[in-house]
Formats: structure tokens, sequence, C-alpha cells
């Protein structure tokens, strides 16, 4: 999709469909729902549809006039953005989304958006809200089918009548840059198993890295073993596939100075997830392509990283695997060592996100990593306890957290902080190693799945303690719904909030 930004009168712009935003301003008298925009012509062509009752404004709610009175545009869409006093980026975000979803199966190939004009909407993250949203609606799922007919929006025209467009241009460019790389992630979550092996997986991040600038190293099974990561071999050790551990670094343009942090990415790239010997049910095991959700948000953020350029040091590590039950494969019973030194008792072979994740945690910090932030599909319990609209957010340290949530005014992404406290350790201790790899009940699953990740960034004699952030985004990395303005399918959880996560370090 080819998208710009024009100083161009959205009334004398000629389109197969020009887009205006609404806002239900209830509060009005009389009631009706407010156009975003000052244009004459614009207010004058959609007066009578506006005053009728018929259109709401609800988000996502839509109304298409056709041939509208004094514009040129072929169609004019009108995109509900929901209750005027609620009114934000966020909300916008998906009314540009509803755009392009709208147009897409009508077989409308080029499109324009009005800017919109209310207070209420900075200008700068109004611009970046409506590329993320145009770009991310683009993305379908259906890659493979042999019917599968072209959709695509091939241009969107984004109108504004500001003079100084220098702020809205920045914001626009950022927008682009982060929504192609939400979408990369989201693109290598829905590629299947057969295909998105641990090895490829690799490649297609190495080539990534060698398009934007970053470097990368793509290791195999020697590398686990010169590093004696017990904990990463041993969930690879079912399957034919040969693991991956994926390094990337970012280096700004200008050093940093010695004592600025170096932030560490790791993401867990379980490429296709069986359960191993605890063997999960048939039921939806398709869908465990995407258990590798955590590591494409890494991958993702990484490229939008290395094209934003914060003034900041960043590792990225990915630990890949699948993991398969055969005869070779690791057990109930079982005790590994991960790289740390510390010994864990295999309890349940499907908690195997943590193991591949201890290691990657322990690896980004002899890197030099003082700041972790790590991704997963980690547990079912996340979504028992928070449904499939926040992810959760565990973390030994309330700054970096506070940090993290500040993010979310502009990312628009939801998070909820769970409890990450030394009181839950306990249910992780082991009668035979130091610790075992799932709780000690069923209750709590998610906290003692970030309790034993915790074990990996505490100080030890050699490194000292990482402020760390554990995201598991097990119940929102894949949504089943077709909404109005995002496909179903992955969602790329993750990638704007780490992103801008990373840049809010920037010195």
């Amino acid at each position: 999709m080819n998208i710009s930004l024009n100083l161009q009168d959205s009334a004398a712009f000629s389109t197969p469909l020009l887009i205006v935003f609404a806002a239900d301003n209830a509060t009005a008298e009389p009631a009706s729902p407010a156009l975003l925009t000052n244009s004459a012509a614009l207010l004058a062509a959609t007066k009578p549809w506006l005053s009728s009752g018929e259109f709401k404004a609800a988000l996502g709610e839509t109304l298409l006039l056709h041939a509208p009175t004094g514009l040129k545009a072929e169609r004019l869409l009108i995109i509900g953005l929901g209750k005027a006093d609620k009114l934000g980026i966020h909300q916008l975000r998906k009314g540009a989304g509803v755009s392009v979803r709208f147009a897409k199966p009508r077989s409308i190939r080029d499109l324009a958006i009005t800017f919109p004009e209310d207070k209420s909407l900075p200008a700068k993250h109004a611009a970046r809200a409506i590329a993320e949203g145009a770009l991310l609606a683009e993305f379908d799922i259906d890659t493979y089918r042999s019917d599968r007919k072209d959709l695509s929006v091939h241009s969107v025209t984004v109108l504004h009548q500001q003079s100084d467009a220098t702020d809205l241009q920045q914001g626009f460019d950022e927008g682009i840059i982060v929504a192609e790389s939400q979408n990369f992630a989201r693109s290598l979550v829905n590629e299947p198993g057969n295909v998105l092996t641990p090895t490829e997986l690799g490649k297609r991040s190495a080539a990534m890295a060698a398009e934007v600038g970053l470097t990368c190293e793509v290791h195999s099974r020697a590398k686990l073993d010169e590093l004696k990561m017990g904990a990463f071999i041993s969930v690879t050790q079912g399957s034919p596939e040969p693991p991956a551990l994926i390094v990337m670094h970012y280096e700004p343009a200008v050093a940093p100075a010695a004592d600025a942090p170096i932030l560490g990415l790791v993401g867990k790239g379980i490429t296709f997830d069986t359960g191993g010997i605890s063997l999960k049910p048939g039921d939806n095991m398709e869908k465990m392509k995407y258990d590798m959700a955590g590591a494409a948000a890494m991958i993702g953020a990484m490229r939008a990283i290395a094209l934003l350029k914060p003034a900041v040091r960043v590792i990225c590590v990915v630990c890949s695997a699948e993991n398969m039950p055969d005869g070779k494969a690791f057990k109930p019973g079982d005790v590994v060592t991960a790289m740390s030194g510390k010994t864990i008792e295999i309890i349940n072979t499907d908690a195997e996100g943590r193991l591949v994740l201890a290691d990657g945690l322990f690896y980004a910090r002899t890197l030099g990593a003082t700041h972790l932030i790590n991704a997963a599909t980690l547990t079912g319990a996340i979504g028992v306890a928070l449904g499939l609209l926040n992810a959760g957010l565990f973390s030994n340290d309330d700054e970096t957290t506070a940090q993290f949530m500040e993010t979310l005014t502009t990312t628009g992404e939801k998070y909820w902080r769970m409890p990450c406290t030394d009181d839950y350790r306990d249910q992780i201790k082991s009668q035979i190693a130091d610790i075992r790899n799932t709780g000690a009940t069923r209750y709590g699953g998610a906290t003692t799945a970030a309790m034993f990740l915790k074990e990996f960034v505490t100080e030890t004699p050699e490194l000292p303690a990482a402020k760390w952030i554990h995201l598991d985004i097990a119940g929102t990395a894949w949504s089943d719904d077709n909404d109005a303005w995002i496909s179903r399918g992955p969602t790329g959880m993750a990638v704007r909030s780490i992103t801008e996560w990373v840049r809010s370090y920037s010195s």
C-alpha cells in the first residue's frame, strides 16, 4: 500500500472514496453527530444525513453517500469514532482501519482520508495513528489460499489543511515504520510451522536485519552447547529441526555515555508447540504455530528501532525451537542445568517457553543488558485471569514498569500489572533441584511462570541484577474476531509498546 500525507482540500480532491470522521456529540442541543472537519463543503454534503438520526457515530459505524453534492469524490464515507468526550488517538487509529477494511471487499483500490480537526487529537499523534490504523488494516491471513483474491488497497491519501505540516509528517512517518514492523511480526506469526521452522525464522530475521542496518548472528545447537544453555537445549531434543539462537544488535549513531542503560529484548520463539511428552489436547493445536509471537514481537520491534534510530543501545535475543515428543524428548522428572548454573526439575514439558527464556534472559545479561523486557505466549492462565483484552505485565522494578506504562498513551495496547512478589517463590521450589518449571498447584499459573523467569534476572556473583519486565501475551497475540478495523489472526501485540519503551530511554 502506498500511503501519503498531502496538503489539499478534501472537497476538491478526486477519489473513488473520501473518508470523514464523526463523533457522537450526545450532549449537544440538538443532539447529532459532529463531523470532525471545518470544511464547509463537507458539512453541507453531510448535513441532511447527520440530522436525520440514522447515523449515531458509534465507534466503527459507517454511513456511505454516493455522488455527494459539492464534492469531487465519487463516494463519501462517514466513520464514527464514538463518544466525543472520550475521543482520542486510539479511536482514530481504529477509524482509519475501518476505512481500509470497508474498501477492500468493495474493490475500492484508492481512497482519501480527511485529517480530523479536533482539539482532543494532537496533530502529530493523530497523523501517526491514521498511518498505523490504515496499514494494519491491510493485513489478511489467507496467504496460502489458491483462490485468494487480490483485495488490496493500492493507495491511501491523507488530506490536511495545516500550513506547517512538519510535526504531522514526522508523526506520519513514524506511524508507517511502526505499522510496517508490526505487520512484519504478524506475517511471521501467520506462517505455518512446516514453513517457519527455527532455521527459517533465523533466515528471515537476518534478512530483515541486513535490510535495516542491524547486526545479526544466527546460531544453532553447537553454540547452545558452548554456552551451556541446558534449559534451552532440553526443549530442542524432541525435534529433528535444529534450534536457532538469534542475536541482533542496534548501535546508535552517537555512542551513549558509559553508564547509560543497555536494553535487552528477549523473545520466546517456539515455532510449533505440541506440549512435548506432556502432549496438548488435539483441539486447536493448529494455533500453536503462534507460540513464537513473543519472538516475532521482538523482531518487529528491532526493525522499528533500527529505522527510528533512538539514542540507546539495544540487544535482542530470540530462542527458537520446536517442542516435539519423540524418543529423545525431555521428560517430566528430568533435571536440567540452565546457563546460569541453576538446576531445574521438569514437571511438565508443556511449560517449555520459560525454559528457553531462562537461558535467553541470562545470555542477554552476559552481553551487557542492564534493562530487560521479554515477551511470550507463556501461559493459558493469563487469559483466564485477564480475558483476551489485556496482556499480563510482571516486573521486579516499579520505575521501569511506570516507564513502560507511560508508552500506552501513544500505543493504545492494554496491559495489566500482575503480582510478582517473593512470597510466591515457594510455589516453584523443588525437592530435587533448585526450582521446578511449574507451580506446586494450578492456582496463579501466570505468576508462578513469571517467578520462574525472575530467577534468571537476579544478582549473581558475576552479574548485577537487571531491571526486568515480562509480558505474557498468550491471550492477546491472536484474535479470532474479524473486527471492523483489523482482520482476525495474529495481532502483532507488543511491537508498538516495546518500540516506544526503547525510545523512552533515548538520551
